[in-house]
């Protein structure tokens, strides 16, 4: 007899007195690593992001920084533990020329902003200041390649600016005069960007030929590291067809990783408000997001069928919540950052950890002040968003082993529709400490959870969680700690089994020790 063993299976049951969220967590069958890329983040020319977001110039002495980028922004990225960066798009890379943003400040080409509201940017913010700011980080920099507007001849010479040795071309001279003495070695490499849509708008086959010139030119093959390449996968659930044609065509040595799209979007002709949302609009922004789970799987599906070994990597290199752009004149795609906000984001990234024999990266859409943000500035100011606590509640899984999981959940319902109510991964770490993260999407009703604990002798448990009273509920620059991590001590451990009581609206992760 064969046994079968499901990694994950969420099933519903009945909203009734009796009904009981039940997981069941694998220690004896944890072996999957989970990268710790799942944790990255993409910034992006768009809106105040960049400029006033993470760069204020050299010369700012108001705000403190370190050439250029605030100090308080960086602390909070190096607490958070980002493990990759994405830039400069997005869309905005479809039209970007590195070249034209390099060398001294007063000699850089200014350029619109095509993509996002056609505003005049300076070009202070290049290609030298955001992979020195990856070093200051400690994150690996994600480089988007410009495949519309841009050449074959243009990705191949930033790959040797960013990558070759000194004393090898006019490009490395060139950077030793912007001075930078020694390589940076990216090994990211995006080539292009939503070319179904604003990166040309192309049909997949065109894509395949245009990405084989790059893939092949922009690999030297006296490399000592070689180059990640990041394929354009598809933007949406009709676009399947798209992974196929990718994984039946390019040969094994052009690639290795895919990229999706995927945003929580109650209507795209109608956003809605970030902060000023019905019930029925937070459960439809949380549909979305569980629709994460199959778009993940059925990506997998395809890529399982021409790649058993699990060779390529799943990158989910823009997700998120996206809303209408605050009327409050802060910049495109501004938007407050709720508990709605930490709902997806527990939601979402646990996903990802249960599909980490597949999944590899993904880059939360946007750092600051853009869409799903992680800060926020005004002026001096900043704020770390309930997103933020949430990832850094989760750091604890960042290349840990992942724990199998097995759950049923209670429903949440509204207007006849329903999704799980309760969201579950776990993982140990390399002191054998287990780690569960879970969230109770439902903003009625608190959940009992009962965990089976298999193959791993549990004695001491201890938690965290973030909530609030309201799902609207945010940190604001007048109220910046509303909604923070606080300690979690309801959930007891007797024998086997542990039993947790989420308050409604919750993320809560444990740390459980033998």
């Amino acid at each position: 007899m064969r046994k079968i063993f499901l990694s994950l299976c969420f099933a519903h049951c009945a909203m009734t007195a009796f009904s009981q969220n039940q997981i069941t967590l694998n220690a004896d069958l944890a072996k999957t690593q989970i990268s710790k890329h799942i944790y990255g983040h993409f910034a992006e020319h768009l809106g105040r992001c960049i400029y006033d977001g993470i760069y204020v110039g050299d010369k700012n002495a108001k705000i403190p920084n370190t050439n250029g980028v605030r100090n308080d922004v960086i602390k909070a990225l190096k607490d958070l533990q980002i493990p990759n960066l994405r830039w400069p798009g997005g869309c905005f890379a479809d039209t970007y020329h590195w070249k034209e943003a390099i060398g001294p400040k007063d000699k850089r080409k200014p350029i619109e902003n095509l993509a996002w509201g056609n505003v005049k940017e300076d070009n202070s913010f290049g290609t030298n200041e955001f992979l020195d700011m990856c070093e200051l980080l400690g994150a690996e920099p994600y480089l988007a390649t410009n495949m519309n507007t841009g050449t074959v001849q243009e990705a191949v010479e930033w790959v040797q600016y960013a990558n070759s040795k000194n004393g090898t071309s006019y490009l490395t001279d060139m950077r030793a005069a912007n001075g930078r003495d020694k390589p940076w070695n990216v090994k990211y490499w995006g080539i292009g960007n939503e070319s179904w849509d604003c990166g040309g708008d192309m049909k997949v086959e065109h894509y395949l030929n245009l990405y084989r010139q790059y893939a092949t030119a922009m690999t030297s093959y006296a490399n000592t590291e070689k180059l990640f390449r990041i394929a354009v996968g598809p933007g949406s659930p009709n676009h399947y067809h798209w992974t196929e044609e990718i994984m039946k065509t390019l040969p094994a040595k052009r690639f290795e990783g895919i990229s999706i799209h995927h945003y929580s979007v109650i209507d795209w002709s109608k956003k809605g408000s970030s902060d000023q949302f019905s019930d029925k609009e937070y459960f439809i922004t949380l549909e979305k997001a569980w629709f994460m789970e199959e778009f993940v799987r059925k990506n997998k599906e395809m890529m399982d069928k021409y790649d058993p070994e699990k060779r390529v990597a799943l990158i989910v290199d823009e997700w998120g919540g996206w809303y209408e752009t605050d009327p409050v004149g802060n910049g495109a795609l501004y938007q407050q950052n709720t508990v709605r906000d930490a709902m997806i984001a527990g939601l979402t990234l646990n996903i990802f950890n249960n599909h980490a024999d597949r999944v590899r990266m993904a880059n939360l859409a946007q750092t600051v002040n853009v869409l799903q943000a992680v800060i926020l500035t005004k002026a001096e100011k900043m704020v770390l968003t309930p997103t933020y606590h949430v990832m850094e509640m989760y750091k604890v899984h960042q290349d840990a082993t992942l724990v199998p999981v097995q759950a049923v959940s209670n429903d949440f319902m509204m207007d006849g529709k329903r999704i799980s109510a309760i969201s579950v991964s776990a993982s140990l770490d390399k002191s054998k400490k287990m780690h569960v993260s879970l969230v109770n999407l439902d903003n009625v009703n608190n959940q009992k959870v009962e965990i089976s604990l298999k193959g791993y002798k549990a004695g001491k448990v201890t938690g965290r969680v973030l909530t609030s009273a309201k799902v609207q509920d945010g940190n604001t620059f007048d109220n910046p700690t509303k909604v923070t991590p606080g300690t979690f001590s309801d959930a007891t451990i007797s024998g086997n089994t542990l039993v947790v009581n989420m308050p409604k609206n919750a993320v809560v992760v444990l740390e459980i020790s033998e």
